[in-house]
């Protein structure tokens, strides 16, 4: 459907429509965003026409969504990119994602974890062997840096939500959500386990969604001896396709642990955490285990 076939000229739902066309323009933004970047990589990960692929792919670039790159002159061939509209989209993937997981595949019930034989369980564990998106996060003190440390292995933990005492309170039933309580628990068992992480090879980083002041507050709070990074525009969510939640008007990721070697190559995953202090010292006996081979 052409964005001229839509009447409403004044509804912004209506008119975003008229860009994205259809489920197959979300789908290669998802792949876009998960690092899948050229044209015949796509059309094998989805199955789809060239010629529909092409058509929309050439739709995208037309309104801005996607820019293309060359990587090659002879023959012609280029990377599509995702321009910066195109990464406004990515928390309406995120919130797709939840949406899917938590109405259409689940019960509606808000939750912070998973079941361990659940479909979000199983498509969190297909990770293992995926690249980490090349992006830079946020740090919680005003730097940027990549998720995973490069050339290093890293352990990468994200968490719903670690908030400073007096600074900001607990979004609202907080303590009622499965899964979501921990974080500091969490946060404060990988600063006293940090110095065997760094001498097993592996550096440790924070993922939330939290804003970086935020972050700062909990980490100055918590003294922690490693960085926490801030997803709010949701580039590692959407890249990754991570498990997430909504609460206190934010959306979350659910308590999820990656190891990722000097590739940023995803070896290891945790998930459902129930135990979060407990999955600190499983992860240190993971990172033993590879990194010192």
């Amino acid at each position: 459907m052409r964005r001229a076939d839509l009447g409403d000229a004044d509804c912004g739902i209506a008119q975003a429509l008229g860009v994205l066309g259809d489920w197959w323009t979300f789908l290669i933004v998802r792949e876009i965003a998960g690092g899948t970047t050229r044209f015949d990589a796509m059309q094998r990960e989805l199955g789809v026409s060239r010629r529909a692929l092409t058509e929309r792919l050439a739709g995208l670039v037309e309104h801005g969504v996607l820019h293309r790159r060359p990587y090659s002159v002879h023959p012609p061939r280029h990377d599509y990119l995702l321009t910066g509209k195109g990464e406004a989209l990515l928390p309406v993937l995120v919130a797709l994602q939840d949406w899917g997981t938590r109405h259409v595949m689940g019960d509606g019930a808000l939750t912070a974890t998973a079941d361990a034989d659940s479909a979000e369980t199983r498509r969190v564990h297909r990770l293992v062997g995926r690249r980490v998106p090349e992006l830079v996060l946020r740090r919680h003190d005003g730097g940027e840096e990549p998720p995973a440390a490069p050339g290093r292995w890293t352990v990468l933990y994200l968490f719903p939500g670690a908030f400073a005492p007096g600074s900001q309170g607990l979004p609202p039933t907080w303590g009622e959500i499965p899964g979501a309580a921990g974080c500091t628990l969490e946060s404060r068992t990988y600063a006293d386990r940090h110095d065997h992480f760094r001498a097993a090879g592996a550096e440790v980083r924070g993922v939330s969604t939290q804003r970086q002041d935020q972050l700062c507050a909990f980490a100055e709070h918590a003294r922690l001896p490693y960085p926490l990074l801030s997803d709010e525009d949701g580039r590692l969510a959407a890249g990754l396709l991570l498990p997430t939640f909504r609460a206190g008007g934010a959306v979350r990721f659910k308590r999820l642990t990656l190891l990722v070697d000097p590739e940023s190559v995803v070896r290891a995953v945790q998930f459902p955490v129930t135990d979060p202090a407990g999955s600190v010292d499983e992860m240190l006996d993971q990172v033993r285990r590879r990194a010192t081979r």
